[in-house]
C-alpha cells in the first residue's frame, strides 16, 4: 500500500508546465482569422456623451469595425449577483450597467466604444482617432461625501447616490450595553482602496460559429460557469448550451477575475457581427482603470467593556464606496461578508452594524482577497488592541478573557461557529514570536535611536462560501454548491472534472492527493480538469477559500459512489456478499479472510461486463456529485507582528512576523504555507505601501506602478508560520480553507505594531514613511 498522501508535502504537479513556459493562458489562444479589439475609454470621471464620431478611425489601416453603446443598446446590463434589502424593506438601488456607455460616462476608464482591427496595434492606434464630444460634469469620489447635499448625482435611480442602508444586529440591546459600560473605545478610520494587480492582466477572446449558431469565449476568469450564466441569462439572452466559456491557465485573480466584465460581453457580441473571433488583451494601464478595485470603507467603531475588560457590545457604522456601478458581488462584500464576522473570536454578547453603500465616480469595487473579512478583522482587532492599551491590560490577556471557548457557538451576527481553539493559536504564536523577549529587543532598539512595537491580530473568517439556503435567504441570486466528476478508466487511472477553478492555488496537486490517497494509487495516475464549461458539470468556481472545502468535498462524494459500485463488482469477483466487502486506500477485502482485489483490477472488471451481473449493474466506473455545505467553515488564527521604526525617516521595518493558523485538516502543508506567505505579503502591502487615490475631479492618481506601490521582497521579513488543527465538523475532509487568511489578519497586526512603536492611537493605511514621519511630529 502506498504511503498516505493526505498531509504530504508534495511538489505541485502543475509547476513543471508553468516553469517551462508550457502554460496555456488566454492570450496564448489565437484562433483562425483572429481579429483584435481596443476600447475607447472615458478620460472624464463624469460626463454626458454628446456624440461619438468614429469616421476617421474607420479609415485607419486594418480597421474592421467600430461599435458604440448605441449598437449594443438591445443587450441587457451587467448584473449584480446578490440582492441586498434596505432597512426600509426595499431592494437596493440597482442602476443599469451597460457594456458600452450609453448617454453618460461615470468613471475614468468607462468603456465608450470598441474598435476591431487586423492587429492589436492597429486597433489601439485607431481607438485614439475616435472623437467623443463630452459635456463634463462635477464628480464625487469620496464615499463619505457622496450623500452630502449638492453632491453630483450618478444615477437617476439613486438620487442621493445611496445604493442601500443595511443593518445587522440588535440596536436597542447594543445601546443598553454601552449605557452600562465602564469603558468605551472608539476609532474612526478608512480601510484603503486597493487595486488587485494580478500577474496576468485580463484577456477575452470571443468566437462565433455560424455552423451551429454557438459562441465560445476564452477568458481569464475564476468561475467560467457563472460567467456563462450571467452573460447568457441576463445580458445576451442566449441559451446556455449555445455558449461555451473556457478559462485555461489563469495568472492570479485575487477576486478580480470572478466577475462578468463589459469587455467579455463586447468581444463575444462583436464576434457574431463581424463573423470573426475578436480578442482583447488588457495592458497594465487599462487594468488599473478597469479591473474591479477592493476595500474602500470609512468606519466609525466602538467597543464597550466592563471594568475587567470583558466585552459588552460593539457598534459599527460603515460607509462602503461601491464605485460607479454595482459589480457582480459588490453588494454582499460590505454586508454579508463583513458584518457577520464582527464577532471575531470573541463572545461579545451584542453587536450592531449599519452599512451605507454609495455610488461614486470611481472604478466599481468588489471582492478582493478576503472580501469583507479583512475589513471586519481590521475593525475588531484595532478596537481590541486599542482597548487593551487604554485599560492598561496586556493585549494577549484581554483576548484570553473574551475568547469563545465552547462550540458550537452562535454569534449575535447570524453565524454559528462549529469548532475552534483560539487559545491554542494565540499561545503558539506568542511562543514562536518570542513575545517574552520583546522587552529586551525594544531596549536594544532604543539604544540605536529606533522605536520598536509589537501588535497582535486574532482573526476569523467564514469560508467555503455557502450553503445555498443560507446564502439565498441573505440575497444570493444563485446557488453556491460545487460539482465533481470522477472518471475511472479501464486501466485504473483517473480523470477528475471539477467546477472549482485553479489560478495559482495548486488544485491539480491537492485534488489529486485526495483522490490518489482514497483510491490507493500514485498521484501521477490522477489528472484534474477544470475551466471548460463544455467538459465540466455546472460549478460555481473559486473564491472565498472554498475550493477544497466545497469542491474537494464534491469530489469525495463522487469517490464514495465509485467505491460503493466497486464493492458490488468486487463482491461478485470474490464470490462474497457485498456487505462483507471492505475498502481501504485501493484494496477491496472480504472481512475476516485473505481474499482481496486491488482497485485497478476492479476498475478493469467494470469495463468487462461479463465479469459481473451486468443485468443488475451497468458497465463503467464513472460517477459525479454535487455538494452544498450545511455551514460555512471558520479558519482562524493569531498573528504577531514586530516592527522597528526609524524616527528620522519614518521608515518601518518588519523585524518579525509570526502566523499560527487553524485551517482544519491540511492536505498539502507546502501549498498551504505558500498561500499564507502570499496572503501575508498582500496584507502587508495594504498596511504599508498600497492605496488607490483619486483627485477631486475623479482622475486616478495611482494609475501605474510608478505611483501605486506593491510590496517588494525587501519590504517583508522571513515569515514564521505554523498551524494548529481543529477539523471542520461538517465536511468529510475536515478542511476549512487557507487562501485568504494572510490578507485578513496581516493589516491589523502590522498597524497594531506600528501604533505601539509610535505610542499613537491610530495611523492611516498605508503607513508610508511620510505618514509615519508626520504622525511622530504630531505626537
Amino acid at each position: 500500500m502506498n504511503a498516505p498522501l493526505i498531509g504530504a508535502r508534495i511538489e505541485r504537479k502543475e509547476d513543471y508546465r508553468f516553469l517551462t513556459g508550457a502554460g496555456q493562458y488566454t492570450d496564448d489562444v489565437t484562433l483562425a482569422n483572429q481579429s483584435y479589439a481596443a476600447f475607447v475609454r472615458s478620460p472624464h470621471a463624469h460626463a454626458k456623451i454628446k456624440s461619438v464620431r468614429p469616421d476617421r478611425a474607420k479609415k485607419a489601416p486594418g480597421v474592421l469595425a467600430i461599435y458604440t453603446g448605441q449598437d449594443l443598446s438591445k443587450l441587457g446590463g451587467l448584473p449584480c449577483g446578490w440582492l441586498i434589502t434596505d432597512l426600509n424593506g426595499q431592494p437596493m438601488k440597482e442602476p443599469p450597467h451597460p457594456s458600452l456607455a450609453q448617454g453618460k460616462v461615470r468613471y475614468v476608464g468607462d468603456q465608450v466604444a470598441i474598435v476591431i482591427a487586423e492587429t492589436e496595434a492597429q486597433a489601439r492606434d485607431a481607438a485614439e482617432l475616435v472623437e467623443v464630444d463630452y459635456e463634463v460634469l462635477p464628480a464625487v469620489v469620496d464615499g463619505a461625501k457622496a450623500r452630502a447635499k449638492g453632491a453630483p448625482q450618478l444615477h437617476d435611480i439613486a438620487p442621493d447616490n445611496t445604493c442601500y442602508v443595511w443593518a445587522l444586529g440588535d440596536k436597542a440591546a447594543c445601546g443598553a450595553a454601552f449605557a452600562k459600560a465602564a469603558h468605551v473605545t472608539k476609532l474612526e478610520f478608512i480601510n484603503n482602496r486597493l487595486i488587485p494587480n494580478a500577474m496576468e492582466p485580463r484577456v477575452a477572446n470571443g468566437s462565433y460559429s455560424r455552423a451551429d449558431d454557438a459562441y465560445t469565449l476564452y477568458v481569464a476568469n475564476q468561475n467560467p460557469h457563472v460567467e456563462r450564466l450571467l452573460m447568457t441569462a441576463f445580458v445576451m439572452g442566449l441559451p446556455e448550451h449555445k455558449v461555451r466559456v473556457v478559462a485555461g491557465d489563469v495568472g492570479g485573480g485575487f477576486g478580480s477575475k470572478i466577475y462578468l466584465y463589459a469587455e467579455d460581453v463586447a468581444v463575444t457580441w462583436a464576434s457574431r457581427q463581424l463573423g470573426r473571433p475578436v480578442k482583447w488583451t488588457s495592458d497594465r494601464s487599462e487594468a488599473f482603470l478597469s479591473d474591479a478595485h477592493g476595500r474602500d470603507h470609512h468606519t466609525v467603531a466602538e467597543l464597550a467593556l466592563d471594568k475587567d475588560g470583558k466585552f459588552l457590545g460593539m457598534r459599527v457604522k460603515t460607509t462602503a464606496n461601491v464605485g460607479a456601478y454595482l459589480s457582480t458581488f459588490a453588494s454582499c462584500v460590505p454586508t454579508i461578508l463583513y458584518a457577520t464576522l464582527l464577532a471575531g473570536q470573541y463572545k461579545t454578547p451584542v453587536i450592531h452594524c449599519e452599512v451605507t453603500a454609495v455610488f461614486t465616480n470611481t472604478v466599481p469595487v468588489d471582492a478582493y482577497r478576503g472580501a469583507g473579512r479583512p475589513e471586519a478583522t481590521y475593525v475588531v482587532e484595532r478596537l481590541v488592541e486599542t482597548a487593551a492599551r487604554e485599560m492598561k491590560l496586556d493585549p494577549a490577556e484581554i483576548r484570553r478573557r473574551n475568547f469563545i471557548t465552547e462550540f458550537p457557538y452562535q454569534t449575535p451576527v447570524a453565524l454559528q461557529y462549529d469548532t475552534g481553539n483560539y487559545s491554542a493559536t494565540l499561545e503558539a504564536a506568542r511562543k514562536l514570536a518570542d513575545v517574552a523577549g520583546f522587552a529586551a529587543r525594544r531596549k536594544a532598539s532604543e539604544a540605536k535611536g529606533r522605536l520598536r512595537g509589537l501588535g497582535y491580530a486574532a482573526y476569523i473568517e467564514a469560508c467555503g462560501i455557502a450553503p445555498s439556503a443560507v446564502a439565498g435567504s441573505l440575497g444570493a441570486r444563485a446557488g453556491l454548491f460545487e460539482a465533481g466528476e470522477v472518471r475511472v478508466h479501464p486501466t485504473g487511472s483517473v480523470t477528475v472534472f471539477t467546477g472549482s477553478h485553479s489560478h495559482g492555488q495548486g488544485h491539480e496537486t491537492t485534488f489529486a492527493q485526495v483522490v490518489a490517497d482514497r483510491l490507493g494509487m500514485p498521484i501521477e495516475n490522477v489528472d484534474i480538469v477544470h475551466g471548460d464549461t463544455s467538459k465540466i458539470l455546472f460549478g460555481m468556481g473559486t473564491y472565498g477559500s472554498r475550493s477544497i472545502a466545497v469542491g474537494g468535498t464534491a469530489i469525495v462524494k463522487a469517490l464514495d459512489k465509485i467505491v460503493a459500485k466497486g464493492k458490488k463488482i468486487a463482491a461478485h469477483l470474490m464470490e462474497a456478499a457485498e456487505a462483507d466487502i471492505e475498502f481501504d486506500r485501493g484494496v477491496y477485502r472480504v472481512k475476516g479472510t485473505d481474499k482481496k482485489k486491488l482497485f485497478g483490477e476492479v476498475a478493469f472488471a467494470a469495463y468487462v461486463p461479463h465479469n459481473y451481473p451486468h443485468d443488475k449493474l451497468e458497465p463503467g466506473l464513472n460517477e459525479n456529485a454535487f455538494y452544498d455545505p450545511s455551514n460555512f467553515t471558520f479558519p482562524a488564527g493569531t498573528y504577531v507582528c514586530e516592527v522597528e521604526v526609524d524616527p528620522e525617516t519614518g521608515k518601518v521595518a518588519i523585524d518579525k512576523f509570526t502566523a499560527v493558523d487553524d485551517f482544519g485538516k491540511i492536505i498539502n502543508p507546502m501549498i498551504v504555507e505558500g498561500q499564507v506567505h502570499g496572503g501575508l505579503t498582500q496584507g502587508i502591502g495594504q498596511a504599508l505601501t498600497e492605496g488607490a487615490r483619486y483627485s477631486d475631479e475623479g482622475q486616478l492618481m495611482t494609475g501605474s506602478f510608478m505611483d501605486y506601490c506593491l510590496p517588494r521582497a525587501d519590504d517583508v521579513p522571513s515569515y514564521q508560520v505554523d498551524t494548529r488543527e481543529t477539523p471542520c465538523t461538517h465536511n468529510p475532509l475536515g478542511v476549512k480553507g487557507c487562501g485568504e487568511a494572510g490578507a485578513i489578519g496581516a493589516p491589523a497586526a502590522l498597524i497594531n505594531a506600528i501604533t505601539d512603536a509610535l505610542g499613537v492611537k491610530d495611523i492611516p493605511m498605508p503607513a508610508t514613511p511620510q505618514v509615519v514621519w508626520n504622525a511622530l511630529r504630531k505626537n
